[in-house]
């Protein structure tokens, strides 16, 4: 989910003007039922993401001899999950509306069977690893019916991209909570910072997350902000921030402006 691509400036404002929290999930099918996903479509995995898990950084889980496992909430039509697969990784993508979670699995099938050299930032050096299985799941982020089927363990790396700029701020706070809950003690949770671009005032989605994070994970707080907050050394929050990088390649809407910040629970 993010800036509308190829449709008029602020068509998803306007769907999801007046919907309430109870309503923000039926928005989102409604939109993956009138095949308006064009709205947020970006066409390929997120190059900043496949530059990180590259990159070789110390911070990404071990690959050796197993399949770290990975969760992509809001994961839309697979991109990220069969490009995390790709790279070695058990991956659960998690979709609101049962339409996207069939564009999903369609879409992933074709990849993990013929995959297109768009999954890697540099083809002759991938891959090097054994593909990773892949799970889309049915289900609210918010809920926990859905937990089941990812058979109870914890994640090693979760990654979000557009999913909180989609949320609700009222709903920011339920996010950081269902994140602490999900990540694994040693995972990591990868967040492609955006829009930081867009004013912390203006209407959404997508919403402007300048700040937010920090607000968020690092102080503890609601992430209802008007203004970024001071970074201070030691905040109180249960996550702490053990990266902040600015990618080297994002998609075109952030380019410039998108940050990626890595996090960790506090042992």
């Amino acid at each position: 989910m993010s800036v509308p691509s190829s449709e008029p400036p602020g068509r998803l404002i306007s769907h999801f003007k007046n919907r309430g929290r109870e309503q923000q999930g039926l928005g989102w099918s409604a939109l993956w039922d009138s095949d308006e996903s064009s709205l947020w479509d970006r066409g390929g995995p997120s190059p900043a993401l496949i530059e990180f898990v590259e990159s070789g950084h110390p911070l990404l889980p071990a690959l050796v001899g197993r399949h770290p496992r990975a969760l992509v909430p809001g994961c839309g039509k697979g991109y990220d999950v069969a490009m995390l697969a790709l790279h070695g990784y058990e991956v659960y993508g998690l979709e609101i509306s049962e339409t996207g979670a069939q564009v999903a699995r369609d879409y992933i099938a074709a990849e993990l069977a013929e995959p297109s050299e768009r999954n890697y930032g540099d083809p002759t050096q991938w891959p090097k690893v054994e593909v990773g299985s892949v799970k889309i799941i049915t289900g609210d982020f918010f809920g926990r019916d859905w937990e089941d089927e990812r058979d109870g363990s914890a994640f090693d790396l979760i990654y979000d991209y557009t999913f909180l700029c989609a949320l609700l701020p009222e709903m920011r706070k339920d996010w950081a909570r269902r994140m602490i809950q999900l990540l694994s003690p040693t995972g990591i949770l990868v967040c492609l910072e955006f829009p930081l671009y867009k004013d912390l005032a203006a209407v959404g989605p997508p919403w402007g997350l300048r700040g937010v994070h920090w607000n968020l994970l690092a102080q503890g707080r609601d992430g209802r902000i008007t203004e970024p907050p001071e970074e201070t050394e030691e905040p109180a929050g249960k996550m702490r921030r053990v990266a902040y990088v600015k990618p080297k390649r994002s998609y075109e809407s952030g380019r410039g402006y998108d940050m990626i910040s890595v996090w960790k629970l506090k042992g």
